[in-house]
Order: C-alpha cells, then structure tokens, then sequence
C-alpha cells in the first residue's frame, strides 16, 4: 500500500490508508486512546482501541498505522487543523522506533525554550512547525531566485571554499595546509573575487547561493557562516544591476508572501548624506506603520563615499593610511570621480558606485560597480597605503587580460528569510546555526584536536 500523508486526508474519506510519522499527542480516554500523529505535512488524530500495543505509545515514538478516514462526530471537529473534519479508525500499528523521553518540548513555538537548549537538541527543535515552515518558504525562496535568474540568462557557479586570506574587512577563518606546512588557505568571506574573475572570463550573467565565513562578533543577525545569494553582471551600468534585484525582490513578495504588501514601488532612492542627516542611519525604516508586520518598505541607499577616516590608525593589517573603505576595495568610483582616484585628490569627497538595499531598517543587500581597469584598483590600494599588493597579484593579473566593466551584489539570504519570516534573528531560518558566541553546541565545536592532528599539520599550539 502506497504511503499517505496528513495532508491528503481530506480527500480519502472512506478508504483505507497506511500512515508514517510521530506521535506528537496522547489522550486516553479508557476503551479508547487518541494519538496525534505528525509527519512533514501536518496532523491527524488516530484513534486505537485500548490494546497493549496502543497504550504504550508515548510522545516522539515513530510509528507506521493503517485505518479508514472517517468523518469526525460534529462536536469533535478541530477547526485549528487541515485535518480536523476527519480522523483515522486504526486497524493496525507498528512501533518502528521508540523514543527516550525529549529534554525539550517540541508541540509549541519555542521562543520560550532557552537558546542552549534548543541549539544542543536542533534535531529536536527542528520538529515544531515553526522552525519546519521556515526551512520550507526558505527553499521556496531560493528556488524562486535560481528559477528568475536562470531565466535571466544567468549561470550557476560554485567558487572555492578553500581560498586565500586577503584583507576585506573582517578576520578570516584560517585552514592550515597539510601538505605545505606553514601555509594556510582560508575561508571566504565572499566570493568577490572569484565573481569578478568569472566576468574577466566572460561568463557575463553569474549567480550562485554562496556560503560565507567571517571570523567577527556575532549579534542577533549574524553568524559566523552564513549565505548569500551573490550575482554579478558584465557591460552595466548601475541602474540595471539594481533594477534586476529590484524586479527579483518584488516577484518573492508577491509570489510566496501574497499577505505582505511592499510600502512603495519602485523603490524610494535616498543618498547616503540624506540618510545620515535625516535618519542618523544608513539603513532606515522607512515603514509608515511600524505596528503591522506585513508592511515591507525597501528602499535603496546610493552615493556612499568610497572612503572613510580611521583616524590615523592603518585600515587595515597591512595597509598604513588613515583611510580605509565603506565597503570593499573593489568597488569603482562613480565616474565623474574617476580623476579624482586617479590622482589621490579630495580622497574623502570620492563617492563610489555603490548601492545597499535596506527592507524595514536592516541592510539586506549591497553591491556596486567594480574597478575593471588595473590602474583603477592599483590607485584604491594607494590610497590604502598598500605598499605591498602581492596578495592581489591575480587580480592584477586577470583586469589586464581584458576585463569587461561589471557589476553585482550579495544578499544576505539568512537576514531577508528573517524578515519575511517575522523572526527575531536568523538563527530561527538557518537548520543547525551556532550560539551567540560560535559554537555548535549540538556537535560540541569548536573542539580540541589531539596531538597527531597537530604534528601532521606541523603546529604547536601556545
């Protein structure tokens, strides 16, 4: 017999059926005992004659049950379910694997479980609909992105894991290297430059849900690994880049969250300076009624400045100017600004060709136009006070060999699922995230490792 699942109760009343899933609920109530029996798809009440079998189910036992669907009398209708007009009359039961008794509840939202907890029994957490339903609109999400960017005309790409350490703002995770001790690859915080190689390569529409490492603080939006959905383009200008993401963004929301309502379209534009000065923020909420959770109001924040003062510190580990970034050095001027790079003059009066969109006060997205010609990145790194920039040889390299003008951005993928989701954080739409302070308490990582481990890889630890 051919497996049913809850959902597909409503239309099989009257036939027979063969069911797989947990127990989720138990009422005895003597001559008979009600089960609530869970799968992916939802509930229904079993109900069992008082046999030895049945009366020695309890919570999470996994069970495989064949009955009839019938009608339920009219004062046991559950409103609250898909299921609730119907029932299951069991005939008979297997027990296919018992349960210990579960360290946390499972039967309700969560938010009341204390975060240790739920992070050591995720296998667990991961049982209530909430967390179930997150992961569900999250690969509906990113299947509507892979399926609107295919159509685009652009190309899935997988970039290395295993890279090298450049300065991009933030501590790398570092990997040592067994069989060329004393080297190490490291982790990418973004695929930048493997997205801009592709464009040098002429692949020209590249796009790929990225997976991305940064060894930094984490806060109720970040993790220590996280994903985005990172694209970049060939031969545009900025107004296409942000008006594909914009077409993309608005087709999600009306596709799979047709009870939100987006604020404005097209999207409000708002410089930095004006966001600054009117909002004290960079990422505003723009929301009239901040009290309705389905109100999304996006917006586009333009015309950062390319770089910013770090009061005489060096900006970074191997640069020694007191002027670093916004966002990364990879980003273009905007062109009437060009001269200006080129000749290192009113540094701070640079604005970039770089574009973040914001949903309801968070950064959810940010992107730009890229330095394609050598001598443009090689003045950014000037003006950084790299002396050295062997690290960007490849770089170099590949922008001298014919490099197209090209463009793109990173979504943060967690942190817009967070939103839409009406999460706190994003730890409540990633499956096995870490603990505010990184770590896994489910796999007890970070660990340490024994001595041979390290001898192979030619370390000694402190």
């Amino acid at each position: 017999m051919k497996r049913t699942f809850t959902s597909e109760i409503v239309k099989q009343k009257g036939k027979e059926v063969e069911l797989y899933g947990w127990v989720h609920g138990r009422r005895d109530h003597g001559k008979l005992i009600f089960i609530d029996l869970r799968d992916r798809e939802g509930l229904v009440q079993v109900v069992f004659k008082n046999d030895d079998l049945a009366n020695s189910l309890r919570l999470e036992y996994v069970i495989k049950v064949k009955g009839e669907v019938k009608e339920r009398p009219e004062s046991m209708i559950n409103e609250n379910i898909p299921t609730g007009k119907y029932e299951i009359s069991a005939t008979s039961l297997e027990i296919i694997n018992a349960s210990t008794e579960i360290p946390i509840p499972v039967d309700g939202d969560g938010y009341d479980v204390g975060e240790e907890a739920r992070m050591k029994y995720r296998y667990l957490d991961l049982r209530r609909d909430r967390l179930a339903k997150n992961l569900t609109m999250r690969h509906k999400v990113v299947k509507q992105i892979r399926d609107f960017l295919t159509e685009q005309g652009f190309i899935e790409v997988e970039t290395p894991i295993l890279t090298k350490s450049t300065p991009e703002g933030a501590r790398d995770y570092l990997v040592p290297a067994r069989l060329q001790k004393g080297s190490f690859y490291a982790l990418p915080q973004s695929p930048q430059q493997y997205k801009q190689l592709l464009m040098v390569a002429g692949l020209e529409k590249y796009f790929q849900i990225a997976r991305c490492f940064r060894d930094e603080d984490t806060r109720g939006d970040r993790q220590p690994e996280f994903t985005q959905l990172d694209l970049e383009m060939s031969f545009v200008g900025q107004e296409e880049v942000m008006a594909l993401n914009e077409k993309l963004l608005i087709e999600i929301v009306t596709k799979l969250y047709p009870e939100k309502k987006i604020q404005e379209t097209p999207f409000p534009r708002i410089s930095y300076k004006e966001a600054i000065e009117k909002y004290k923020t960079d990422r505003p909420d723009l929301r009239r009624d901040k009290e309705n959770p389905d109100i999304l109001a996006f917006c586009w924040v333009v015309d950062f400045p390319f770089f910013e003062k770090v009061d005489g510190s060096p900006s970074v580990s191997s640069g020694s100017s007191s002027w670093t970034f916004t966002h990364n050095p990879f980003s273009a001027p905007k062109a009437e600004f060009m001269d200006d790079l080129m000749n290192e003059k009113n540094v701070g009066e640079i604005i970039a060709s770089q574009y973040d969109v914001v949903l309801n006060g968070w950064e959810i997205g940010g992107g730009s136009l890229r330095n394609h010609k050598p001598e443009a990145l090689k003045a950014v790194f000037n003006v950084l006070g790299y002396k050295d920039t062997s690290q960007f040889t490849h770089m170099f390299t590949a922008l001298e060999s014919g490099a197209p003008p090209h463009g793109g951005i990173a979504w943060g993928l967690d942190r817009l699922i967070m939103i839409l989701q009406n999460e706190p954080n994003i730890r409540e739409v990633i499956a096995f995230p870490k603990t505010g302070d990184g770590r896994d308490l489910m796999m007890e990582a970070p660990s340490e490792v024994d001595k041979k481990q390290l001898d192979e890889l030619g370390l000694k630890l402190k």
